[in-house]
């Protein structure tokens, strides 16, 4: 007997083996083993080649997506493709012209991978990114087609699983018995997210003929009990299993006869297939345990056992068996979410024996470096649900901690020396670490979401939570920490604080509210005092003066923080700072430049913000974005530190406000120094990114009406020019301006007015600079009232410009007139000296260039074209000149001699006569 019959049970070994002795024609059988070697020759039509070209196709697709080899899925998408294009006509589109849902699903699926692993082409090979973006333009403009097909197929796609199945049965048409029908069923290819499945149920393999192994294997897929137990019905018509895989000649008429009715039943079947799957996803029927298979990874969901029924549970053995839990971690192949419900089960058992707060603390700390340590790539900001967890155990442990004043956490304690039974326990650990490692991963939140969205504000909420956090580790560490871990805490206070305006500071100072009331600047004096007293690192006393700084210049406090500034010595040795440190000086001066402005010193302000300004990258300068342009200077790894130290969106500084202030403070400093130097030729610059926002605009042919910040600038700067006050401050002061920059600052209305009176003052300057030389005299009256200033004003003004030898007049009080000297030399004369200047420089660079070639001129052949004969003209020249300059000077000397030798001839000459 073959071998093929040995796997049916004793009755049916029995029942073909009498069947065996039986005559029949071998003609008749269609059984393949492993003695045999016949085969047969199938013959199947166009669309079923088709439909294997597809299927192959799609196969190749879902084997190099598991693996993310993108170069193989670009190749095997551009097969699919052809395969489809090929078989469009003949099998792909049917009556209803409909394309079939497992096309549809692939390109689905496609689509959901080349958006998945899109962010992350940066850490791929340089083919595969390649591929990938060669992929994503190919798949994109492809799947327009397909459009309508694919969303239909997202917004259900259980269902349209279902309808794909009986259209794929239907459209076979020559498949007869079940297992051909199956096959058919296998290209549908379902997706499946969750598959339950048996662990002790042996999966049968029925070969038969014309059908792949590959086919085989599809055919069983996605089935469960309730098919298994229809085919056993179906098989109960047979008197033995051999019987069943005989081909008889008799069984056209019945198979015709029974094929509308199988459909029908295949149908049903399916449709309760479906509807129990919703109803009952886990049913046991007796047959092994069951489990959740998904994404490959094998979910358990019975609880571990940690201990044994009658097992002793005490502080040693609860140590024992954290231990063994934390052994595991770092390892390779340790599921880390396992270790978290692992310790959560361990810390169910311990608060149910009530074991003591200590041992639940220790199990908790491991908790929550096991939660830190959940995400695999450090840089990568960690997900929601585990933010979540991770508040609640450090919010648990810290309020343990603080009703529990007898326990001690700290690094020096050492393993061997922790207590968890008998008061006062002693634990190992660092409750500042993981206050620190809190805040880092919460900016790295703040990153990772969307500046724009509710998200962010969403995840800005929990700051409140985190400063709770660093107020209660504070307090923990002023009763057991040193002063160093006490430095450490404050600066992380200081960093969430430092940056956030407090009004009542403000109010303070006008008396609105009483100074008893604690207010920020108080809190950061006292924490920055403490600082510069016990640090010992210049790191954290570097960062909490700037930060101090800071806080200050945000709140007014211009003569603190200047003062701070140049009694620190910081503009000195900043370059030898960390990045993070750098950025935040850039960040630091930048709102002394803007406290400074407030204040009225426009000279104070613009010296801070030139050096930001100048660069160019005053985005990059201050850690609030990457310049597009410079990308190409920059290598990945580069890019992705540079990104890591960038900022929170809500801690960023305004650019544009930053810009017209240093562009304001540029032309009320400028335009009067050009007024004052018009004529002279060594004019230097002051603010070289004004000049070229002036030049700009003067080589445009055409300038209209003012539109960006910028333009109402240079537009202001050109009325100014011309001692035009009210012009000038109609172009900064207006509805566009203060919408884009005035009304950002706090007290508006103070800052306006305040730049209005510097405008008339400057417009005032430039004025007498400018017209100086039209006036014999100029009232003092006459321009108050023009610049609409008071006489004291006016008359405090022109006394510096005489005092500083910027007017040459005099002022006369009892008329009150300003009387010019005419010492200056009028427009024309200036053009004229400078005119000769320039042709005298230009003469006599053009003699030294006559002397030089003169007297070789005849001596230097026909080579006049070659370098070496053009060297040595030149050494030759240069030799002439030598020997002619030696020759005065022998000259000169010798005259010299003569003149000597007449006059003591002379001399003697008289004494002879006398």
């Amino acid at each position: 007997m073959s071998k093929f019959f040995t796997t049916g049970t004793d009755s049916e070994s029995d029942s073909s083996s009498e069947e065996e002795q039986l005559p029949r024609a071998p003609a008749q059988t269609f059984i393949y083993s492993d003695d045999e070697e016949e085969t047969k020759r199938v013959v199947r039509s166009t669309k079923e080649k088709r439909y294997e070209d597809i299927t192959n196709c799609i196969k190749a697709i879902k084997n190099h997506k598991k693996i993310k080899d993108v170069p193989n899925v670009l190749e095997s998408f551009e097969n699919l493709q052809k395969a489809f294009t090929k078989s469009q006509n003949v099998i792909l589109k049917n009556e209803d012209g409909k394309i079939p849902i497992f096309y549809t699903r692939c390109l689905a699926e496609l689509d959901d991978f080349v958006n998945e692993n899109w962010d992350d082409r940066k850490n791929m090979a340089k083919n595969s990114s390649k591929a990938l973006t060669t992929l994503r333009q190919r798949v994109r403009k492809y799947i327009k087609d397909f459009e309508t097909e694919i969303a239909k197929f997202r917004e259900n796609p259980d269902d349209a699983d279902d309808d794909d199945d009986d259209e794929a049965i239907e459209s076979g048409g020559e498949d007869d018995d079940e297992e051909d029908e199956a096959n058919e069923k296998a290209v549908s290819f379902k997706k499946t997210v969750e598959i339950v499945e048996p662990t002790d149920v042996k999966k049968s393999t029925d070969d038969k003929s014309g059908v792949d192994d590959d086919d085989d294997d599809e055919s069983d897929w996605g089935q469960d009990s309730d098919t298994e137990s229809s085919s056993s019905d179906d098989d109960g018509g047979y008197k033995d299993l051999r019987e069943k895989f005989i081909k008889r000649a008799t069984a056209d008429k019945d198979d015709d006869d029974d094929k509308g009715t199988k459909k029908d039943q295949r149908k049903e079947r399916i449709e309760k297939e479906r509807k129990k799957k919703k109803e009952e996803p886990m049913k046991d029927d007796g047959q092994g345990e069951w489990h959740i298979v998904e994404k490959g990874v094998s979910v358990q969901l019975e609880k571990p056992k940690m201990f044994a029924k009658d097992a002793d549970i005490n502080v040693q053995t609860v140590l024992k068996k954290l231990n063994e839990i934390i052994a595991a971690r770092g390892k390779k192949r340790t599921d880390r979410r396992e270790q978290i419900e692992l310790l959560h089960e361990l810390l169910s058992i311990t608060e149910s024996n009530t074991l003591g707060p200590a041992i639940i603390i220790k199990i908790k700390l491991q908790m929550v470096s096991s939660i830190f340590d959940y995400n695999p790539k450090v840089s990568d900001a960690m997900k929601p649900e585990y933010w979540k967890k991770l508040l609640e155990r450090i919010n648990e442990i810290l309020n343990m901690l603080i009703t529990n004043p007898d326990m001690e956490i700290a690094e020096s304690v050492s393993e061997d020396a922790e207590e968890f039974e008998v008061s006062p326990y002693k634990i190992h650990g660092c409750i500042l670490t993981i206050a620190e490692r809190l805040d880092e991963e919460f900016i790295k939140l703040l990153k990772e979401c969307d500046p724009h969205s509710n998200d962010y504000v969403d995840r800005l909420k929990d700051e409140i939570i985190v400063a709770a956090v660093i107020d209660k580790v504070q307090e923990y560490l002023e009763l057991h920490g040193s002063p160093s871990e006490l430095c450490r805490i404050y600066l992380r206070k200081i960093d969430h604080l430092y940056y956030k305006f407090d009004p009542t500071v403000l109010e303070q100072k006008d008396g609105t509210i009483e100074k008893t009331i604690t207010t920020s600047v108080q809190v950061m004096e006292k924490l920055c005092k403490y600082i510069y007293a016990n640090d010992l690192t210049d790191r954290i006393r570097t960062r909490a003066i700037l930060s101090h700084i800071y806080h200050h210049a945000l709140h007014d406090n211009w003569f603190q923080a200047r003062d701070l500034v140049l009694m620190s010595h910081l503009q000195e040795t900043i370059q030898h700072s960390d990045p993070s440190t750098q950025i935040l000086y850039n960040r630091t001066i930048a709102h002394l430049g803007l406290c400074a402005f407030r204040h009225g010193n426009i000279k104070d302000a613009h010296n801070c913000l030139v050096d930001l300004m100048m660069t160019g990258k005053v985005k990059e300068l201050l850690a609030q974005g990457l310049l597009p342009q410079r990308q190409h200077e920059r290598s990945k790894e580069q890019e992705k530190i540079e990104k890591q130290r960038q900022m929170p969106f809500h801690m960023h500084i305004n650019l544009e406000l930053l810009e017209c202030v240093y562009l304001v403070s540029a032309m009320l400093i400028e335009i009067p120094y050009m007024a004052a130097h018009e004529f002279d030729a060594r004019r230097r610059m002051i603010s070289k990114t004004f000049y070229q926002q002036l030049r700009s605009s003067e080589r445009q042919s055409l300038v209209g009406p003012p539109e960006s910040m910028r333009e109402h600038i240079v537009a202001a700067s050109k009325a100014m020019r011309n001692g035009n006050w009210v012009s000038c401050n109609a172009f900064i002061i207006n509805e566009k301006m203060n919408a884009k920059v005035w009304d950002l600052f706090y007290q508006a209305d103070k800052v306006r007015d305040m730049l209005t009176r510097l405008i008339k003052e400057e417009a005032l300057r430039t004025y007498l600079f400018t017209y100086s030389h039209v006036y014999d005299s100029i009232s003092m009256p006459t321009l108050a009232d023009m610049f609409q200033l008071q006489r004291p004003i006016v008359h405090s003004t022109i006394s510096k410009m005489i005092i500083n030898e910027e007017l040459m007049a005099s002022l006369d009080d009892p008329s009150e007139t300003v009387v010019m000297h005419r010492s200056d030399p009028s427009r024309l004369q200036s053009l004229a000296l400078q005119l000769t200047d320039k042709v005298n420089n230009f003469v006599d660079s053009n003699e030294r260039i006559f002397e030089m070639k003169q007297g070789n001129f005849f001596s230097r052949g026909g080579n006049q074209g070659n370098f070496r004969d053009r060297q040595n003209f030149n050494r030759q020249g240069q030799d002439w000149n030598r020997q002619r300059n030696q020759r005065n000077r022998n000259n000169d000397r010798n005259n010299d001699r003569n003149n000597d030798r007449n006059n003591d001839r002379n001399n003697d000459r008289n004494n002879d006569r006398n």
